[in-house]
């Protein structure tokens, strides 16, 4: 399998035969929505298992797709329309439009429509109504099957075939169902009918769909509550854990209320501390009750920590085969590899053991109800970036924008650990000590709230002050992506103002790489609007046309590119070809490169041009890296859902980085060698900081 899917699928354990074909164990037949690039064998499928003989046609951009009337028949094949860049209708993938196209087009998920979510038993849970089968072959199988079905009669949809477009072809429906996964629809994979189906699963991932799990041995007691509440819910009863002082044994089967306080986990010498997490400024109602895990409950220590996050909803393994949290938690010996799992109920943790050689103790050393308060350390965050802006946070009159500018731009002609370029500046790569913790921000897009989160969080600002941490942004702070602010600029200068007071507070530990929107070129431009023009002019309108060249000086003067003994980042991309450390210092003068680097995208199906896993390569061995060493971008969002893409493209140690996310921002902090991601949940620190008077 490639694409997206490649080393996402695990084989679905429990099965149950259907005319000879093997399907999930709890799916119900009509369920089956059955769908695939051109000469997958959909039909003989379809036929095999006595479903609905007629193709169907879904329109995926379409509002309520979902109640189609061709999906009132069940099983059955579904061919599907997708959203393509410069057309408003969606194309299937044998369109003549999409097959005469002379350069691959770009799939937009975005446009993708996803059913509403619902849990009421008055309505429909479209979500739950249809379970898609993804049948995707290997393109080479699918080839060979339509040259032949093509020699024994005409199919237009075979004309001019050749391989590279059924790859393409079979590339769209692998995105397309790792898509409607992430959206949490029902989705599974088959690449050839004799096989048995596989689920879509990151390798720490240990949710398993109610469809692929085996049936249930609980029987229910009538004479007790529990089992009428069994029988009306369909839900096991779970007992109740109650954490008190005294550490508690925990080996069975239980749950945790959110009730608003911090409780511990010890297992052997290592003890996790899970703390509800209590966004400020939210209504209470609009609060997702997420947990964190951390392994300190303070600022204490000389070294920034990393933390994960368990979303509602969301299943999580503890133990040693859990790679991402091995790497922020540094598991002892005394962690099995499977030590536990916990999942999210509604802000309730339930808890299964896993490994009963080292026991689970639970306690809770402080008894505060965190609901109603803010910690500490969070609260002089808060204060010191008010004072690091000098008041409140609002655009800055003219004079004192333009003496702090002119301050930015004498710190960047003198920047630290920046070699010097032939013309005598500081030349274009940053090259940063491996001692200070590294944490990356990607593209913040005018989201100043996320910049605020980042900062007065996990007690970065005393990590900086003491010289413990460096963080680095990959530039595109500027221009809203929201399709109504795409002509306003007052949040885009505000951004640049908190960043300059950061940049002038901590000019070691504070950096900015140039970024394709942090210019106020013509061709920069989002739906047809010329945000760069658009800045500067409100630039000139706000502060005259001497901030604006200061403005200039600012974006001529950043570096482009990271580097440690340990990782290199970038806006966008590496350059298509090796290139000399003589070279990366003196990037400007190398236009062509320097674009490379700035706006070129990862390659994949609809944009062929983009880099590859050899660019990557050569892009390490030219800074004289371990072949997995850390590559960061940001640049190119892969989906709407997330904020980061670990090994992005099937690229080992490649990653992608968005911070400009509704939701809240992510970060990189790198842990080890390891580049660890942080998420945080959206906050209105604007307002809060500006309403502390």
């Amino acid at each position: 399998m490639t694409g997206p899917l490649r080393k996402k699928l695990v084989p679905i354990e429990n099965l149950q035969d259907i005319r000879g074909v093997q399907l999930p164990v709890r799916l119900n037949f009509v369920q089956l929505v059955v769908t695939g690039p051109p000469g997958a064998g959909k039909t003989y499928y379809i036929n095999k298992v006595h479903g609905w003989p007629n193709e169907g046609y879904v329109d995926l951009t379409r509002k309520g797709w979902w109640k189609d009337q061709t999906l009132t028949y069940r099983p059955r094949e579904v061919h599907l329309g997708f959203p393509f860049k410069g057309f408003a209708e969606a194309l299937t993938v044998f369109d003549k439009e999409w097959l005469e196209s002379e350069i691959p087009l770009f799939l937009e998920l975005e446009r993708i429509q996803i059913p509403p979510v619902s849990n009421s038993i008055f309505q429909t849970n479209w979500r739950k109504r249809y379970i898609f089968e993804f049948l995707l072959p290997d393109p080479k199988l699918i080839y060979k099957r339509r040259q032949e079905r093509h020699a024994e009669g005409y199919f237009p949809v075979d004309k001019n075939l050749t391989l590279e477009m059924v790859r393409r072809q079979s590339d769209i429906y692998s995105e397309v169902a790792f898509y409607m996964h992430q959206a949490q629809m029902q989705v599974y994979v088959r690449d050839r009918l004799k096989n048995p189906p596989m689920r879509i699963a990151d390798k720490n991932d240990v949710n398993v769909p109610e469809w692929a799990r085996a049936s249930s041995d609980f029987k229910p007691d009538l004479k007790t509550l529990a089992g009428w509440k069994w029988l009306i819910s369909r839900k096991e009863p779970v007992e109740w854990f109650t954490v008190t002082g005294e550490p508690q044994v925990l080996d069975r089967k239980c749950r945790i209320p959110h009730d608003g306080k911090t409780f511990e986990m010890v297992i052997g010498d290592q003890t996790l501390v899970f703390r509800p997490e209590i966004p400020l400024g939210i209504k209470k109602r609009n609060i997702r009750k997420n947990w964190l895990i951390a392994t300190v409950k303070t600022c204490a220590g000389d070294k920034v920590h990393g933390f994960a996050r368990i979303r509602v909803g969301e299943t999580v393994l503890i133990g040693r085969d859990n790679r991402q949290y091995d790497e922020i938690f540094q598991f002892s010996g005394d962690i099995a590899k499977r030590h536990l799992t916990i999942t999210n109920i509604k802000g309730d943790l339930e808890i299964i053991p896993l490994d009963a050689v080292t026991p689970i103790q639970i306690v809770r050393r402080d008894d505060q109800d965190i609901r109603e308060r803010i910690g500490t350390n969070r609260y002089n965050s808060i204060l010191a970036i008010r004072d690091i802006f000098g008041g409140m946070i609002s655009v800055l009159p003219q004079a004192p924008a333009l003496s702090l500018i002119r301050e930015v731009n004498m710190i960047l002609a003198h920047e630290a650990y920046r070699e010097k370029d032939r013309s005598g500046a500081p030349g274009a790569l940053l090259e940063i000590p491996e001692e200070p913790t590294l944490l990356i921000v990607g593209d913040l897009h005018a989201r100043l709230d996320n910049l605020l989160k980042i900062i007065s969080e996990n007690c970065l600002l005393a990590h900086l002050t003491a010289g413990r941490a460096i963080l680095v942004i990959l530039g595109d702070a500027v221009h809203s992506e929201d399709p109504e602010d795409l002509e306003e600029m007052d949040s885009s200068i505000l951004m640049m103002d908190f960043i300059f007071k950061m940049k002038c507070q901590f000019p070691e530990n504070f950096f900015y790489l140039l970024g394709n929107h942090d210019s106020f070129e013509t061709q920069l431009s989002k739906s047809g609007i010329s945000q760069g023009l658009l800045m500067r002019k409100r630039l000139k309108e706000l502060r005259g046309e001497e901030y604006v060249a200061e403005m200039q000086l600012f974006y001529d003067s950043l570096p482009l590119v990271l580097k440690t003994d340990s990782c290199v980042a970038c806006h966008a991309a590496p350059p298509r070809k090796r290139i000399t450390h003589e070279k990366l210092v003196n990037l400007r003068n190398h236009p062509k490169i320097c674009k490379q680097i700035l706006t070129n995208r990862l390659k994949r199906s609809h944009y062929l041009a983009g880099y590859d896993k050899r660019d990557v390569r050569h892009f390490r061995e030219s800074l004289k890296l371990g072949k997995r060493a850390p590559f960061v971008v940001g640049h190119t969002p892969l989906d709407p859902f997330n904020s980061f893409w670990k090994n992005a493209g099937n690229i080992k140690g490649h990653h992608i980085i968005f911070s400009g996310h509704r939701d809240g921002p992510s970060l990189f902090i790198q842990i080890r060698k390891k580049m660890i991601p942080l998420s945080y949940p959206s906050e209105p620190l604007t307002k809060i900081i500006n309403d502390l008077g």
